[in-house]
């Protein structure tokens, strides 16, 4: 049975992507010295933050997102033996458009 999280107000659940294990040049890099992804997936999201009006303000962000978050952001967990993080949507930097289909048709050049 799979577990079903879902963050409240604007927390976000986020998935990182894995970074390529060579580097363009063909060199393959180490686990021990890869920094991890700053960069990750948007799996769930809250329904928002509360503002002094006592109205919702719906976030920025949206299931399936790619965002680009700082390097000490969020909080680690582990569900369903899966590692994700939780943070605030203010500990996104941005949104990212385009990228995945970027780096496919990269990876299907070789």
């Amino acid at each position: 049975m799979a577990i079903k999280f879902t963050p409240l107000h604007d927390r976000i659940l986020v998935r990182r992507v894995e970074e390529a294990e060579t580097t363009r040049g063909g060199i393959i890099i180490p686990d021990s010295a890869k920094d991890k992804p700053q960069e990750g997936e948007v799996i769930s999201a809250g329904k928002g933050k509360i503002n002094e009006e006592g109205k919702v303000r719906p976030l920025d962000v949206k299931e399936g997102d790619r965002i680009l978050f700082g390097k000490y952001s969020g909080t680690e967990i582990k569900l369903d033996g899966e590692d994700y993080i939780i943070m605030r949507e203010e500990e996104v930097l941005g949104i990212i458009t385009g990228a995945a289909k970027a780096k496919e048709t990269a990876g299907s050049r070789k």
